[in-house]
Protein backbone atom coordinates (compact mmCIF):
# COMPACT_ATOMS: atom_id res chain seq x y z
CA UNK A 1 0.00 0.00 0.00
CA UNK A 2 1.18 3.55 -0.72
CA UNK A 3 0.99 6.20 2.04
CA UNK A 4 1.69 9.93 1.89
CA UNK A 5 3.06 12.43 4.41
CA UNK A 6 3.02 16.20 3.89
CA UNK A 7 6.03 18.08 5.27
CA UNK A 8 8.20 21.14 4.75
CA UNK A 9 11.11 18.74 4.26
CA UNK A 10 11.94 15.49 2.56
CA UNK A 11 11.49 12.75 5.17
CA UNK A 12 13.46 9.70 4.10
CA UNK A 13 13.58 8.35 7.66
CA UNK A 14 10.25 8.87 9.44
CA UNK A 15 10.42 9.49 13.17
CA UNK A 16 8.08 9.83 16.11
CA UNK A 17 7.58 13.51 16.91
CA UNK A 18 5.83 15.22 19.76
CA UNK A 19 3.31 17.66 18.28
CA UNK A 20 3.19 21.33 19.26
CA UNK A 21 -0.61 21.08 19.34
CA UNK A 22 -3.21 18.44 20.09
CA UNK A 23 -3.89 15.96 17.30
CA UNK A 24 -6.58 13.35 16.60
CA UNK A 25 -4.53 10.29 17.54
CA UNK A 26 -1.69 11.73 19.65
CA UNK A 27 2.03 11.95 18.97
CA UNK A 28 3.78 10.08 16.19
CA UNK A 29 4.15 10.07 12.42
CA UNK A 30 0.97 10.78 10.44
CA UNK A 31 0.27 9.53 6.93
CA UNK A 32 -2.75 9.11 4.66
CA UNK A 33 -3.74 7.07 1.61
CA UNK A 34 -4.77 10.34 -0.10
CA UNK A 35 -2.14 12.30 -2.00
CA UNK A 36 -4.56 15.27 -2.05
CA UNK A 37 -4.92 15.21 1.74
CA UNK A 38 -1.14 15.13 2.24
CA UNK A 39 -0.80 18.02 -0.22
CA UNK A 40 -3.45 19.97 1.71
CA UNK A 41 -1.60 19.34 4.98
CA UNK A 42 1.72 20.56 3.57
CA UNK A 43 0.15 23.63 1.98
CA UNK A 44 -1.33 24.56 5.36
CA UNK A 45 2.11 24.15 6.98
CA UNK A 46 3.66 26.25 4.21
CA UNK A 47 1.20 29.09 4.86
CA UNK A 48 1.66 28.86 8.65
CA UNK A 49 5.46 28.94 8.38
CA UNK A 50 5.60 31.31 5.38
CA UNK A 51 7.51 28.66 3.42
CA UNK A 52 7.68 28.74 -0.37
CA UNK A 53 7.88 24.98 -0.86
CA UNK A 54 7.13 21.69 0.81
CA UNK A 55 6.93 18.01 -0.05
CA UNK A 56 4.54 15.12 -0.23
CA UNK A 57 6.67 12.18 0.90
CA UNK A 58 5.67 8.81 -0.51
CA UNK A 59 6.11 5.48 1.28
CA UNK A 60 5.46 1.80 0.75
CA UNK A 61 3.60 0.41 3.75
CA UNK A 62 3.88 -3.30 4.57
CA UNK A 63 0.38 -3.59 6.03
CA UNK A 64 0.67 -7.37 6.39
CA UNK A 65 3.80 -7.05 8.54
CA UNK A 66 2.07 -5.06 11.29
CA UNK A 67 -0.23 -7.92 12.32
CA UNK A 68 1.77 -8.52 15.53
CA UNK A 69 1.57 -4.87 16.61
CA UNK A 70 -1.04 -3.26 18.86
CA UNK A 71 -3.46 -1.59 16.46
CA UNK A 72 -6.55 0.53 16.89
CA UNK A 73 -8.65 0.61 13.73
CA UNK A 74 -11.68 2.82 13.08
CA UNK A 75 -13.29 2.13 9.70
CA UNK A 76 -16.02 4.75 10.20
CA UNK A 77 -16.95 7.36 12.79
CA UNK A 78 -18.21 5.59 15.92
CA UNK A 79 -18.71 6.21 19.63
CA UNK A 80 -15.23 4.81 20.31
CA UNK A 81 -13.61 6.95 17.60
CA UNK A 82 -15.22 10.11 18.98
CA UNK A 83 -14.10 9.26 22.52
CA UNK A 84 -10.55 8.55 21.33
CA UNK A 85 -10.24 11.76 19.27
CA UNK A 86 -11.77 13.86 22.06
CA UNK A 87 -9.40 12.34 24.63
CA UNK A 88 -6.37 13.12 22.45
CA UNK A 89 -7.54 16.64 21.72
CA UNK A 90 -8.87 17.69 25.13
CA UNK A 91 -7.40 15.58 27.96
CA UNK A 92 -4.08 17.06 29.05
CA UNK A 93 -1.45 14.34 29.32
CA UNK A 94 -3.60 11.69 27.62
CA UNK A 95 -1.57 8.97 25.93
CA UNK A 96 -2.17 5.48 24.59
CA UNK A 97 -0.07 2.39 23.98
CA UNK A 98 -1.10 1.49 20.42
CA UNK A 99 1.66 1.07 17.86
CA UNK A 100 -0.58 2.02 14.95
CA UNK A 101 -3.91 3.87 14.77
CA UNK A 102 -6.03 4.09 11.63
CA UNK A 103 -9.25 5.95 10.98
CA UNK A 104 -10.99 9.04 9.64
CA UNK A 105 -9.46 12.52 9.81
CA UNK A 106 -11.27 14.97 12.05
CA UNK A 107 -10.43 17.93 9.81
CA UNK A 108 -11.53 21.53 10.41
CA UNK A 109 -15.01 21.04 8.98
CA UNK A 110 -15.51 17.86 10.97
CA UNK A 111 -14.10 19.47 14.09
CA UNK A 112 -16.81 22.15 13.95
CA UNK A 113 -19.29 19.32 14.48
CA UNK A 114 -17.06 18.08 17.33
CA UNK A 115 -17.25 21.55 18.90
CA UNK A 116 -21.05 21.34 18.88
CA UNK A 117 -20.79 17.97 20.60
CA UNK A 118 -18.23 19.20 23.13
CA UNK A 119 -20.49 22.16 23.93
CA UNK A 120 -23.40 19.75 24.53
CA UNK A 121 -25.37 21.34 21.67
CA UNK A 122 -25.68 17.98 19.93
CA UNK A 123 -25.36 14.45 21.29
CA UNK A 124 -23.00 11.69 20.20
CA UNK A 125 -25.65 10.01 18.04
CA UNK A 126 -26.30 13.28 16.13
CA UNK A 127 -22.55 13.86 15.76
CA UNK A 128 -22.05 10.41 14.21
CA UNK A 129 -25.03 10.99 11.91
CA UNK A 130 -23.52 14.30 10.71
CA UNK A 131 -20.06 12.83 10.28
CA UNK A 132 -21.38 10.01 8.11
CA UNK A 133 -22.64 12.62 5.61
CA UNK A 134 -19.09 13.97 5.09
CA UNK A 135 -16.60 12.42 2.71
CA UNK A 136 -13.87 11.70 5.24
CA UNK A 137 -10.28 10.98 4.28
CA UNK A 138 -8.17 8.61 6.34
CA UNK A 139 -5.04 8.80 8.40
CA UNK A 140 -2.51 6.34 9.78
CA UNK A 141 -0.64 7.28 12.94
CA UNK A 142 2.63 5.42 13.45
CA UNK A 143 2.93 5.85 17.21
CA UNK A 144 6.02 3.74 17.99
CA UNK A 145 9.43 2.97 16.52
CA UNK A 146 8.24 -0.63 16.05
CA UNK A 147 5.49 0.56 13.70
CA UNK A 148 7.83 2.75 11.64
CA UNK A 149 9.80 -0.35 10.55
CA UNK A 150 6.95 -1.12 8.13
CA UNK A 151 7.33 2.14 6.15
CA UNK A 152 9.83 2.35 3.28
CA UNK A 153 10.60 5.71 1.68
CA UNK A 154 10.07 5.84 -2.10
CA UNK A 155 10.27 9.48 -3.16
CA UNK A 156 9.06 13.02 -2.51
CA UNK A 157 7.03 15.32 -4.74
CA UNK A 158 7.70 19.05 -4.39
CA UNK A 159 4.72 21.27 -3.58
CA UNK A 160 4.70 25.00 -4.36
CA UNK A 161 2.01 27.47 -3.34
Amino acid sequence: MILYHGSLEIVEVPEIRMPDRTLDYGSGFYTTTSFEQAETWVKRKMMDKNADKGYVNIYDFDEQGVNGLRQLIFHTPSDEWIDFVMANRTRKGFTHDYDLVYGPVANDRVYLAFALYEGAIIGKEELIKRLKTYKLVDQYLFHTEASLRFLSYKEAKEVIL
